[in-house]
């Protein structure tokens, strides 16, 4: 879906002060209950934020190394948009992308990077997905089918009886659908108690959503977030930002035309959520990719040199803890929710495992998505079947919490795309200098109790870790 550069009016209106008071009473409230205070949050207005129409916009010059320069245009700071609020910034924006940059204390106004002034981290040549010798498209694009839209009608319409029949994109990324074809039930019984806990907690999922994520954040809102984490991470003006609505999950980092480039779907954006969905996307798999870069490892010929073990599953379970990492109740209901849904689905046709999750999530749209994401990949959903991915992410928070108290997480970050199992035998080859660590990582006692909090929270124990994963 292309996104118009026109931003999205707010959901509430506030005409007095004592709404404002009152207002901003409610978030440091909700602050409180999620153990975080993002940022300030701006009290919804009656105005949009101001947008410069094309006859407004001033022409712009050539940027080097490009043979056409994107049209841009000057947002000028206005009372009327707290996202130009403090220093005069610059944001050039497409009709679906965004690039944040910002301007040094005393700029009269950022410059707009080229490509070639970003952060270059090049895709790793590997012949998965590859066939005939044409590189495949993108994972995600490819294993989201073409039809989704007219199959979610006929499903709906069927009262949840019909099986999808889903059509891809070619070249299809057939070893890649074989990699993950089969799914682990090793720690199934964990995700079915982490979810059952937030049951017993907040009564429902749907409850669980709106108590801990809060609501869904405009397109202005989110933009003023993504600017204020960038800065946090002194990495402004280095990601390029979509947003979507065309995206299976809540958000993805990627590198397009080696420039990284954050997409983010706009039914995931909710107020207490996206700091950690940017802790998720920029805090670890932007920055540990930086990291990377500068390694003797940072491709496939040095990964092998150096006898590497594959980054995920430590990747993505470290990201995904990083996600909940300061809430106030960190459940790990989505990663729970993942696997168990993949789990299933290996045994299930799509209208078996729709029904099956009702017992955890009783919206029909949201079960919907859950099942595409486990039974992509698949044309006949009535075949039982899975793409087995999405485990990634429980399997690997349980073993970066099982030997969390060995693992030396800067190091880790420092060393770039690689297993907390190979930490030690790399760091004396390691590029070390310069090396990028996440604002959210500094303290490390910190660091250490909140992943203790979340043990706790998700009524695990390093007894029963030991156990699953024993040295």
């Amino acid at each position: 879906m292309v996104i118009s550069s026109g931003t999205q009016s707010y959901e509430r209106t506030l005409s007095t002060s004592s709404d404002v008071s009152d207002w901003k009473a409610e978030q440091r409230k909700h602050c409180e209950q999620n153990g975080v205070c993002l940022y300030s949050c701006v009290p919804p207005s009656s105005s949009p934020c101001p947008t410069v129409s094309p006859s407004k916009a001033k022409a712009t010059t050539k940027l080097k190394g490009t043979k056409n320069a994107e049209p841009r245009s000057e947002v000028r700071r206005s009372s009327a948009c707290p996202l130009y609020s403090g220093h005069c910034t610059w944001m050039r924006r497409s009709e679906s992308t965004c690039t944040v940059n910002s301007s040094g204390s005393g700029c009269a106004r950022g410059q707009i990077r080229s490509a070639a002034s970003l952060p270059h981290l090049a895709r790793p040549s590997s012949g998965i997905g590859q066939r005939g010798g044409s590189k495949s498209p993108c994972l995600l694009v490819a294993l989201r089918p073409l039809n989704v839209d007219e199959e979610k009608e006929k499903f709906f319409k069927s009262n949840f009886t019909y099986n999808p029949q889903f059509q891809y994109e070619e070249p299809f990324p057939t070893a890649v659908l074989t990699r993950y074809s089969e799914a682990s039930n090793q720690f199934n019984n964990q995700a079915i108690r982490i979810m059952r806990a937030v049951l017993e907690k907040y009564g429902s999922y749907e409850s669980f959503e709106v108590t801990t994520g809060g609501n869904l954040l405009s397109k202005c809102q989110i933009w003023s977030y993504i600017r204020k984490y960038t800065q946090k991470e002194e990495c402004s003006g280095e990601v390029v930002v979509n947003l979507t609505e065309d995206l299976l999950s809540q958000a993805v980092m990627m590198i397009e035309n080696s420039r990284p480039t954050l997409t983010i779907n706009l039914s995931g954006a909710r107020q207490y959520w996206l700091e950690g969905m940017l802790r998720h996307e920029i805090g670890t798999h932007y920055i540990r990719g930086v990291n990377n870069s500068r390694q003797p490892w940072h491709n496939s010929d040095g990964r092998k040199q150096f006898g590497l073990k594959p980054a995920n599953p430590t990747e993505e379970g470290l990201a995904s803890l990083h996600s909940v990492l300061f809430r106030k109740n960190p459940y790990l209901w989505r990663a729970a929710l993942l696997y168990y849904t993949v789990c299933c689905a290996s045994q299930m046709t799509f209208c078996q495992l729709f029904k099956d999750l009702e017992q955890f999530v009783l919206d029909p749209v949201v079960r919907w998505e859950y099942c595409v994401r486990a039974k992509r990949g698949l044309r006949d959903t009535t075949e039982k079947g899975c793409f087995s991915k999405d485990q990634v992410y429980l399997d690997g928070i349980l073993r970066i919490l099982r030997h969390r108290h060995n693992i030396d997480f800067k190091l880790l970050t420092a060393l770039g795309k690689v297993s907390y199992e190979d930490i030690e035998r790399l760091k004396q080859s390691a590029v070390l200098e310069k090396s990028r660590i996440p604002h959210f990582m500094q303290d490390q006692d910190r660091y250490q109790k909140q992943l203790d909090h979340i043990i706790a929270t998700n009524q695990l124990s390093d007894e029963e870790l030991i156990y699953l994963l024993p040295d």
